[in-house]
């Protein structure tokens, strides 16, 4: 007697091969046969015919480590068929902390819903919070260096030396052996934008010892490209850690062959015997935190005393004049191709461009961003833009690496409760239906059976996760069933909060999320602390 058949469906095991007719039956949350089982017993029994039959989406690379404590539902990511999600990237994570009683001041939307917030100090500590959260996803967590740093160094102007560095090894130590999956660097963010290879090796060593994943956002991807991925391949080399190299398409101002050339650096490094692996965002949309576009002397000091520093129309000016910012979009002044994506204060500008912003408050653009930080006030840090940075030409071609997984770079979300009036991307309702209707059905650059390996098994075994990712008996039972033909986003800058379509049902843990359309009140996720090889 199974516990649910999913009857008549094509089946795509996750490894790339082409799928087959056949009934998937499910067992006290796992996989229990494949076959043609109409003759079998089932507590329930599902049609799915016409339908597509794949190991539940396995999203590498997301900044779910705050929202999924406000709101574990993850309903962004369950309505397009995640199962699992990989946070704590781009050296941001929620853990560890100086002290409990200390909230992550952190880039990239965290803090969101502190008054409900539980506390914590270490990653262990975190994992516990989580894992007592009802969760509608399955969640692994890699430790980032930029908390690590702080809960060391706090907001200081420098990298730290040898005993800080030390100090930083032992807290990675520790939450590698709390449960943690691995640990990832933001070298375009503030603090580890000081950070050199000498301060960075050695935690990547404590993960190589460990057999974990180290993920990186890498310094620089325009100008300067070639330099941010050859000192990422050189840490890996260095340390022997295995290396994620996290969305990998080079940026706006990067030269015409940097994705090429990029690629071929990878091939070399991988041809030299380092573990390198890549992946890429669907859309051409790059997003982040508007306070990243501050030089590093004006963040010294935390929130508070930067914002301080941009009352001061002379720093107005040194911040304009910054030769080398974040984003080269921002100083090329291509204000109608940056798109205001998060704020509080400043909620009725959402989905407006910078350039329309700054017309409708009647100032140029970049003072109305310094003047919309201080409103923000405490809030400053979440703040997000989107930037159209990327080209679909460089999103192609990394896709057709085959070791290029398919990632979100967003945030769980919920368009109700204390996430309602939250964005992290504009394809955080929608990341996975783009990629399989624009990227895959529309654009072909794949075939569907390839497509689902890249956001099945291959991030999942990636991230060392030996019993998910794949549709065979004995795998967890994560499992989604869409509709290839009619799956499709429907997000748009004006309007970002809309479910895709296509999506029949969701399973996580053998347990539906989604059932014929819609979202259950079953949010069976678990907290994956024995993830890595």
């Amino acid at each position: 007697m199974f516990d649910i058949v999913l009857s008549n469906g094509t089946v795509y095991d996750g490894s790339g091969a082409d799928g087959l007719r056949a009934d998937v039956a499910v067992k006290d949350g796992r996989i229990a046969a494949i076959g043609l089982l109409a003759d079998a017993q089932a507590a329930e029994r599902v049609d799915v015919s016409g339908l597509a039959v794949a190991p539940g989406f396995v999203d590498l690379h997301t900044h779910s480590d705050f929202t999924l404590v406000v709101n574990g539902a993850a309903e962004s990511q369950v309505h397009q068929g995640v199962t699992t999600e990989v946070i704590g990237q781009c050296g941001f994570s929620c853990a560890p902390l100086r002290s409990s009683g200390d909230l992550p001041v952190l880039a990239s939307g965290y803090g969101i819903g502190v008054r409900e917030r539980r506390r914590w100090r270490t990653f262990a500590e975190y994992l516990d919070v989580l894992q007592s959260t009802p969760l509608g996803v399955n969640v692994a967590a890699l430790v980032g260096h930029s908390t690590v740093h702080q809960a060391v160094l706090g907001d200081a102007l420098k990298p730290g030396d040898p005993e800080d560095v030390a100090q930083m090894k032992r807290l990675v130590e520790e939450s590698l052996d709390g449960g943690a999956a691995g640990f990832s660097t933001g070298l375009e963010y503030w603090p580890g934008i000081m950070a050199a290879p000498e301060h960075l090796v050695p935690l990547c060593e404590a993960a190589a010892q460990r057999g974990k994943l180290y993920a990186t956002h890498v310094r620089n991807r325009d100008r300067y490209y070639d330099l941010g991925f050859a000192e990422a391949l050189a840490a890996a080399r260095l340390s022997g850690a295995r290396l994620q190299i996290s969305h990998i398409q080079t940026k706006f101002g990067a030269p015409a062959h940097a994705m090429e050339h990029t690629l071929e650096m990878v091939h070399a490094a991988r041809r030299h015997g380092t573990d390198v692996a890549i992946d890429v965002i669907p859309h051409d949309w790059n997003n982040t935190t508007v306070i990243s576009i501050l030089p590093k002397w004006a963040r010294e000091g935390g929130t508070e005393q930067t914002l301080a520093r941009l009352r001061d129309p002379s720093v107005r000016e040194r911040v304009k004049a910054n030769p080398a910012p974040m984003l080269l979009i921002v100083a090329a002044g291509q204000w109608d191709r940056i798109v205001l994506l998060n704020a509080s204060v400043n909620a009725a500008f959402v989905g407006a461009s910078f350039a329309e912003i700054g017309k409708a408050r009647g100032v140029d653009p970049y003072d109305a961003l310094m003047d919309m930080l201080i409103e923000e006030g405490d809030a400053a840090s979440r703040m997000l833009w989107a930037t159209q940075s990327f080209t679909d030409a460089d999103v192609e071609m990394a896709m057709r690496d085959s070791s290029c997984a398919v990632i979100s770079d967003t945030a769980a979300l919920a368009p109700y409760g204390d996430l309602a009036d939250e964005l992290f991307s504009l394809s955080g309702y929608g990341w996975a239906a783009r990629f399989l209707q624009y990227y895959v059905r529309d654009r072909k650059v794949l075939p569907l059976a390839e497509a689902i390996r890249r956001i099945t098994s291959l991030p999942a075994e990636r991230i060392g996760l030996r019993d998910r990712g794949s549709l065979r008996p004995g795998q967890c039972a994560d499992v989604t069933v869409f509709d290839p033909a009619l799956i499709e986003s429907r997000f748009s800058a004006k309007a970002p909060r809309a479910y895709p379509t296509g999506i029949a049902h969701v399973l996580v843990n053998g347990v539906f999320s989604m059932r014929d359309g819609a979202r259950t009140e079953g949010n069976a996720g678990q907290v994956l602390r024995d993830a890595g090889h």
